[in-house]
């Protein structure tokens, strides 16, 4: 397998020299403005009082240029773990795919972890990973996570992140399986060559492995992973915590974001491309296209709560990009199964003319918005 591509040097951050012993775990965590209400501190801490042995595992907390005080917490955390903690400070904000690139670089671990710096993770997390990783000779292992609105243990709303048929030694119908449901990309762990190839620590001060400067950054590259994966394991208990909060990304919803699902989507499409398995896998990589690129983006983009200037020139150039790159998109398949069949009717409208979806939906969402209110009313 190839290294991945190197990247100059143009970064402020700690400089770390490989001890040449390599640990058993890196876990790399993007941090940008995590300070309040003690968001960073409750992930790190969870990190730090996990049941594997402390020596066995490094924590690589990237600062990604935060404006609030979560480089001093960083820092402070360094002082206190030293080796254990590894903080690193970029001087701009290249959000969380650059921060996770400036982390890859100088990781150690046999085998490489992700985690949001506002979630947690339960104390014997990485043993269980680790431990089913070791029992069956698989070379990435995700388990389940749940959705959770306070900082504590407790288990809250669980999310099935895989399934069972998607595990095992893998072969042509688990991958298709994996690419259709990846499940979350930090709710694993993978062996180092997934995503680094034979890239050494400290050969340089980054790597190229996520798109930089975009949200969504996971989306472009995991299928990669999924299919240089030979075995994936998967333990259904939800072990990861996923701390909801309206500042969180995918809570947010503007222009910049929708254009980063559409640059993700297309990258989707070069990733598989330039890695040799689109042909192979292209019902599966068309449909991840048409989820993230178009269904997704043209969804998030129409209600009236998140309306921008120029939403109309917006969503027909989305449309007429959608069909120029899979003009058969609605015989795929996977959408004809999964795609919710009013959606379905509103894409064949906007298929056929952008003026008349355009025309129908904003009337449809008055027409819903008088009802909800005449109900409001009759009620009171």
């Amino acid at each position: 397998m190839e290294a991945p591509g190197l990247l100059g040097a143009d970064a402020s951050f700690v400089v770390v020299t490989w001890s040449g012993r390599m640990k058993k775990l890196s876990v790399i965590v993007p941090v940008y403005n995590m300070a309040r209400d003690g968001k960073l501190k409750y992930c790190l801490d969870s990190l730090l009082n996990q049941t594997i042995d402390p020596g066995d595992y490094e924590i690589i907390a990237v600062d990604d240029a935060s404006t609030d005080d979560s480089a001093q917490i960083l820092k402070r955390y360094g002082e206190e773990y030293p080796g254990r903690l590894i903080p690193i400070y970029s001087d701009i904000n290249r959000h969380q795919g650059g921060a996770k690139n400036l982390g890859l670089a100088i990781a150690e671990g046999e085998w490489i972890g992700f985690i949001d710096s506002d979630d947690w993770v339960a104390p014997d997390y990485y043993e269980r990973l680790l431990g089913k990783a070791e029992e069956t000779g698989a070379d990435m292992v995700g388990c389940d996570y749940n959705l959770t609105f306070e900082h504590s243990m407790k288990v809250g709303e669980i999310v099935h992140n895989n399934n069972k048929e998607q595990t095992g030694v893998m072969d042509r119908e688990r991958y298709k399986k994996l690419l259709i449901e990846t499940g979350s990309l930090v709710v694993k762990v993978y062996r180092r060559e997934l995503i680094l190839g034979d890239y050494k620590p400290g050969s340089s001060n980054r790597v190229d492995v996520f798109p930089e400067h975009i949200f969504y950054e996971d989306n472009a590259v995991s299928n990669t992973w999924m299919i240089r994966s030979k075995h994936f394991e998967y333990i259904p208990e939800p072990l990861y915590y996923y701390y909801q909060h309206d500042t969180s990304t995918v809570h947010s919803i503007s222009r910049k974001n929708l254009e980063d699902r559409m640059t993700a989507g297309r990258m989707i499409v070069s990733e598989a491309r330039d890695n040799g398995y689109f042909d192979d896998y292209r019902q599966e990589i068309e449909f991840q296209f048409t989820v993230l690129f178009y269904v997704n983006t043209l969804f998030s983009a129409m209600p009236k709560k998140y309306r921008f200037k120029g939403c109309y020139s917006f969503t027909k150039k989305l449309g007429r990009e959608m069909k120029d790159t899979f003009p058969d998109f609605q015989e795929n398949p996977y959408y004809l199964q999964k795609i919710h069949p009013e959606e379905k009717k509103l894409i064949r409208m906007q298929m056929r003319s952008q003026l008349f979806f355009y025309l129908y939906y904003r009337l449809l969402w008055l027409y819903r918005d008088l009802r909800s209110g005449m109900k409001r009313r009759a009620k009171g």
